[in-house]
């Protein structure tokens, strides 16, 4: 084996420190993107906030063998999943998570407690399920491993839409910066300062400039009503009026209108709900249902069946049920005639439209039965009757 005193000493000498290159930021810079981060999360949190808003109002109906109960498992969807957390609170969080990192899990603690997770690791198992390891919920990280059929787990879109929205934004924000300085410069100050060849030739020309330019003309510009004080060889004309734009800043509101659009369009929201517009609210709230909030639900009582209770109990009429009728505010006097015309055509009971209505039901056995009017019949009673009447098979009817 071969020794290098050459490697030897090389190994002695001291390292060349690191070249390390400094970028100065702004405070400009600072606040131009703390501006774009706010205007992200304000669309971002709008759509979301009325999709979580929307999911607690709907009720997580229980079912054992087809008849409907209110146990254990209703009280935890509907009131209390965790000790820390209510209905609504646990789905604001869920919600948040699902669209923001196009997954959700949650996992279930030794006491029943129903918890989503912030942060975990998974092993991918096509065959067997996957695995669950560093689950951390708050400040809380679980040292056992969860299994596939274990936990709760919701994968939203093949690909993260929240990061598209992003990338998006990051090319749009551009423009958004144009217009915002081309409104400002139109808006602002502008003119032109001559200085004589005299008053550039005195001692103190850089002093007097400094002076004027960062007091004087700061103090001129930002007040409503002032004098500028000159220096002798000093003249100055002002052109705020030259450059004057048509432009408003109802311009650029249009656009911070466009990212509300791109969020809302992504998860498959009106814009229209988005952005608070009060036209054809009826007609936006319909679409949010039908593409939206309905997918949602559908998706989330699916994951929850099979794995909290299973293909057998499934089959003997075992579920749960998201129920989203209750989303859209509910005036009894605009519904009288419908309602009359669910309980006459004996769809629903009385007590099952008090629920709908989400008014306290009636104890009395006749709340609980189905009616339906004489208007109502089969055609084998209409014949029968008829043929009754002497009329045969081959009576005519009105």
């Amino acid at each position: 084996m071969g020794f290098s005193i050459k490697r030897l000493f090389k190994s002695r000498e001291t390292p060349e420190p690191e070249k390390v290159t400094t970028i100065e930021i702004t405070d400009q810079q600072v606040r131009d993107a703390a501006a774009e981060v706010c205007l992200r999360e304000l669309a971002f949190w709008t759509c979301i906030g009325k999709i979580a808003n929307a999911l607690t109002k709907c009720e997580f109906r229980t079912f054992y063998e087809g008849r409907e109960i209110f146990g254990d498992e209703y009280y935890t969807w509907n009131y209390e999943p965790n000790r820390n957390q209510n209905k609504a609170e646990f789905l604001s969080k869920a919600i948040e998570k699902l669209y923001r990192e196009n997954e959700l899990l949650i996992v279930e603690s030794y006491d029943g407690q129903l918890l989503v997770a912030d942060s975990f690791d998974v092993t991918r198992n096509t065959l067997y399920g996957d695995t669950y390891r560093n689950v951390l919920v708050d400040d809380y990280q679980f040292s056992r491993t969860f299994h596939s059929a274990d936990v709760l787990h919701w994968k939203l879109n093949n690909r993260n839409v929240n990061k598209i929205i992003n990338g998006l934004y990051g090319s749009y924000s551009k423009l958004i910066d144009y217009s915002a300085q081309s409104y400002l410069k139109s808006r602002g100050s502008r003119g032109i300062l001559n200085i004589s060849t005299m008053a550039q030739s005195e001692k103190l020309f850089e002093e007097k400039l400094k002076k004027l330019m960062n007091e004087y003309f700061k103090s001129f510009f930002n007040s409503s009503n002032a004098v500028l004080p000159l220096f002798e060889g000093y003249e100055y004309t002002d052109l705020g009026s030259k450059t004057y734009s048509e432009g408003t800043s109802r311009d650029i509101k249009n656009q911070y209108d466009d990212i509300f659009d791109f969020t809302a369009r992504g998860i498959s929201m009106p814009p229209s709900l988005a952005k608070g517009d009060v036209q054809d609210t009826s007609k936006a709230v319909e679409e949010m249902l039908t593409f939206c909030l309905d997918p949602l639900a559908e998706m989330l009582q699916q994951e929850i069946n099979r794995k909290r209770i299973g293909k057998s109990g499934v089959e003997k009429g075992t579920r749960l049920q998201i129920n989203t009728m209750r989303v859209k505010h509910i005036d009894m006097f605009d519904i009288a005639t419908p309602a009359d015309k669910l309980i006459s055509s004996g769809i629903y009971t009385v007590n099952m439209l008090l629920r709908a209505l989400g008014e306290p039901q009636l104890s009395d056995e006749w709340a609980n039965q189905h009616f339906i009017t004489k208007n109502y019949s089969t055609i084998q009673d209409f014949l029968e009757e008829q043929s009754k009447k002497g009329g045969g098979e081959g009576a005519e009817t009105n």
